[in-house]
């Protein structure tokens, strides 16, 4: 049975003074929060007042969410190799108690414990003592069939993997700023075509009224211009609403919730075409490949369950009793070799589960190659077809206006229908809309290649994805 004492109110073990220790335990953490939270807010980035193409890509790679989601499952992953090293070192244990007892094989052992042992005492009742233990272990585990190894190798593999993962979101990221920035100088050449053709049906239906009441053009001809201009307007108000929700994209991407949008144009927005590459440098391969490496060391971390383990201990105890008036101290030291002959057949189904997932990651590699050697070749397509569209639209674009402008002068005099006139017109800005669309579909195309092939969209707006390999370890543990 054991008793306890109930501390004095100055006692330092006592209720009040824990929680006094409590409040001021919990201050610290409060002002070391505002402290964190501070620092973060200092550590936003800033905006820039007018965005390239370079610096919107290489500013979405800092701020946007799952970039910085990414580099915080990379430092888990660290932590975890910083786990799985501390199997190499030693552990050293300081190790305190107090405690009151009648137990007559409790009492004994601290009596002897404390030294106090004399020939008057009653085994089978030698009464109540106490006891303040103070001791200190230190343990060190000399080997374990390789498992600490084949652990801390898995571990290396999984931050590997971790970077290679933030690498691919990174270049996808980079590629849908692009592609919102496109849409957005898209969106506002369009804005000028609809701009343009409201003008020209505005000016030709100021000629059409003068001329209905001169008498010479029908109402029926003039309300069709009037439709024309509405239909105009309608197209315009589209477009505008199209540049606005691109806006929002564009700040979605690069996480902000709202400020303005000023585009550079000028700088960086045409991108050069990737030369004739391989997809090795894809990131999701280099993602794999450190799994399937993670997976073989899974299977050798299994295998340690068939192999004994060794370890060394040591330890030293002080006792003192205040009941008995004793004190002594005493010490341990040895060695212990454990093997288990028979477990119910766990390490057999452990290796065979590892041995499964092994191959299923390199499946999925298999897998992965093939979706890539896919978009690979739907990039090289589109990029070559947006070309082609793109220089027949250029063509197109000529033409037209030049048969807007002789039609617009012919209708002026008054020897071209309006019908045919609204015809003209409506090819113009056609023609217009389908160039601008293919520019902009050209320059996603090249974006998407890029991508494609594990190549960044600008050389110095790569996040820097470092040391791609495991680190080199240097335990002793061996199989």
């Amino acid at each position: 049975m054991t008793h306890r004492i109930p501390y004095p109110e100055n006692h330092p073990f006592s209720t009040a003074s824990w929680r006094r220790i409590s409040l001021l335990c919990l201050t610290v953490l409060l002002l070391a929060g505002v402290a964190h939270g501070a620092d973060n807010t200092t550590a936003a980035m800033a905006p820039p007042e007018v965005w390239t193409l370079r610096n919107a890509v290489r500013f979405a790679l800092k701020n946007n969410p799952d970039s910085r989601m990414g580099k915080n499952r990379i430092e888990a992953a660290q932590a975890a190799i910083t786990m799985e090293k501390s199997s190499f070192f030693p552990r050293l244990d300081l190790n305190s108690r107090y405690d009151q007892t009648n137990n007559p094989m409790y009492s004994f052992g601290n009596i002897l414990n404390q030294g106090v042992f004399n020939n008057t005492i009653d085994f089978n009742n030698p009464g109540r003592t106490d006891s303040l233990n103070m001791g200190v272990r230190l343990g060190y585990r000399f080997f374990n069939g390789g498992r600490d190894l084949a652990g801390l190798k898995a571990a290396e593999a999984q931050a590997v993997s971790s970077r290679m993962e933030l690498g691919a979101v990174q270049a996808q990221l980079a590629f849908e700023v692009v592609r919102a920035f496109q849409l957005i100088i898209q969106a506002e050449e369009l804005i000028k075509a609809q701009q343009a053709a409201v003008d020209a049906i505005t000016a030709s239906l100021g000629v059409a009224k003068a001329r209905y009441q001169e008498g010479v053009l029908l109402k029926a001809d003039l309300l069709d211009l009037e439709v024309q201009q509405a239909k105009a307007r309608e197209g315009l108000s589209q477009a505008k609403h199209t540049l606005g929700l691109s806006r929002r994209i564009f700040l979605s991407l690069l996480g902000l919730d709202d400020d303005p949008v000023t585009l550079d144009p000028a700088q960086d927005y045409i991108q050069e075409a990737p030369p004739s590459a391989d997809y090795e440098q894809r990131y999701e391969l280099k993602s794999m490949e450190a799994l399937i490496l993670a997976a073989k060391a899974k299977v050798r971390q299994a295998q340690g369950g068939y192999y004994p383990s060794l370890e060394g201990y040591a330890g030293y105890d002080a006792d003192k009793g205040y009941v008995t008036d004793g004190s002594g101290d005493s010490w341990q030291a040895g060695v212990k070799l454990q093997f288990n002959l028979s477990e119910g057949g766990r390490t057999g189904a452990e290796i065979a589960r590892a041995s499964a997932l092994l191959a299923e990651a390199q499946e999925r590699k298999r897998k992965t190659e093939l979706a890539i050697t896919l978009e690979v070749r739907q990039a090289e397509f589109a990029a070559q077809d947006a070309k082609e569209r793109l220089q027949v639209t250029e063509k197109s674009v000529a033409q037209a206006q030049e048969s807007a402008r002789i039609n617009r002068l012919r209708f002026k005099e008054g020897t071209l229908l309006s019908a045919d006139l609204l015809g003209v017109e409506t090819r113009l800005t056609d023609a217009r809309v389908r160039r601008i669309v293919a520019e902009t579909s050209q320059r996603i195309a090249i974006a998407d290649l890029r991508r494609a092939l594990g190549l960044p969209q600008f050389p110095d707006t790569s996040d820097t994805v470092a040391n791609p390999q495991p680190e080199k370890t240097t335990a002793t543990d061996q199989p």
